[in-house]
């Protein structure tokens, strides 16, 4: 290679590092008329579902190369979003949250507004050594209480990542299950429990 060719390389992957992010803005806008224009309400699943606020937006946008500020600024206003008990207690009942943990029901439009949605945790988690089926989207939380103890601060830790794992890590995987109102407070209480309880199965 000669270096009028080197050079014409180089003013064309120039060129192309120049164009490229008004190519990309063109394609996310294309992209959103197409999600808006072919989604429709159908039951409790509603086409709003698709807008995205600004930590989704920045998630898509970055993937998993947030930049360092814009990620700080994000989770913290996660955080400072999160509605802790009123009571002051994290942990509820483990047989509740096994059984929640279990279940992939609710959002879907064919359930009903009165119906609880499940947790689905196993579809991402590996919770007890019994269970011969779970996904690995998400890290084994395989003896969770037994290796962390279940002290208040643990719980609470346990709760507000259930409650919005997106305080913690802006782009996780995890749904924000207590901030969108997926699951009720109870609910997050009783999968708090499944985590830390040493009589879960989860520590057993």
């Amino acid at each position: 290679m000669n270096a009028k060719q080197i050079i014409g390389m180089v003013v064309a992957a120039s060129f192309a590092a120049a164009i490229l992010p008004a190519q990309a803005a063109s394609l996310d806008a294309k992209t959103t008329d197409i999600i808006k224009r072919d989604f429709r309400d159908k039951g409790i699943a509603k086409a709003s579902r698709v807008n995205q606020d600004e930590l989704q937006a920045a998630c898509s946008k970055y993937v998993d190369k947030v930049p360092t500020k814009l990620k700080h600024k994000l989770e913290a206003e996660q955080e400072k979003a999160v509605k802790w008990p009123a009571d002051g207690k994290y942990m509820g009942d483990w047989k509740a949250g096994e059984k929640l943990a279990q279940s992939g029901r609710g959002m879907t439009w064919s359930d009903k507004p009165e119906d609880a949605a499940g947790g689905n945790c196993y579809n991402c988690h590996q919770l007890s050594s019994t269970e011969i089926a779970y996904g690995t989207i998400g890290p084994s939380l395989l003896n969770f209480g037994k290796i962390r103890g279940n002290t208040e601060e643990v719980q609470r830790y346990a709760y507000g990542r259930i409650y919005n794992a997106k305080a913690y890590n802006a782009c996780a995987n995890m749904p924000r299950f207590g901030h969108m109102g997926i699951l009720s407070e109870a609910q997050i209480k009783d999968l708090v429990a499944l985590l830390l309880d040493p009589e879960s199965p989860v520590n057993k």
